[in-house]
């Protein structure tokens, strides 16, 4: 049995240094959540205002931080949030270095990452972890508390303060290159359980 590491964000470069491809994590504090469509308005937000390395003008301080790629589904009563299933990474490619470069320290989501993102991840020390596809219900369990803090317009896909305990995640790329799916597909090259 692989017990799984213990991580409170916001992140710190030390944190984000110890943890390799294939460790299982449990986070505890902060996740912000955004979809290609925050991620675009992020991103033009920057463009107008001129900012090339600054994050002030962001609706959140991005230093430290974990974005969640999910548009979760609407709470039924009693409960913090609705389903919080993780959505596909890619659509935020285009995105993310940008963000990587200001700041941002870990990205949670599925699928695999563009090399540019790659590359960022290694020149800013950040994360890539996956959530559990089908495990919508069991991960929004450990969301304590959830609030719009931007864009909410966007209904499902507005940005989000999660406050989260014990939120499981697998690292699937870290920061020195690690890459779980490289690694997978390795281990099993020619053992014939291909």
């Amino acid at each position: 049995m692989t017990v799984s590491i213990k991580i409170t964000s916001p992140l710190t470069n030390a944190d984000v240094e110890k943890l390799r491809a294939g460790d299982k994590v449990l986070i505890t504090g902060v996740l912000y959540t955004a979809r290609d469509a925050a991620h675009k308005r992020l991103i033009e937000l920057l463009d107008k205002e001129g900012i090339a390395l600054s994050a002030g003008k962001l609706p959140f301080d991005i230093k430290g931080q974990i974005i969640y790629y999910v548009g979760p589904t609407p709470a039924k009563p009693g409960q913090v949030i609705g389903s919080a299933g993780p959505t596909t990474s890619g659509r935020m490619d285009a995105y993310s270095p940008r963000l990587l470069d200001l700041g941002l320290k870990g990205m949670i989501g599925k699928g695999a990452r563009s090399k540019d993102v790659l590359e960022a991840m290694k020149r800013n020390k950040a994360v890539y972890f996956a959530a559990v596809g089908g495990a919508a219900a069991l991960i929004a369990r450990a969301i304590k508390k959830a609030e719009v803090i931007a864009y909410e317009d966007l209904g499902p896909e507005a940005i989000r303060r999660l406050e989260v305990e014990n939120f499981p995640a697998i690292v699937v790329n870290d920061a020195v290159g690690g890459d779980l799916f490289v690694q997978g597909v390795e281990k099993y090259r020619g053992t014939g359980n291909d």
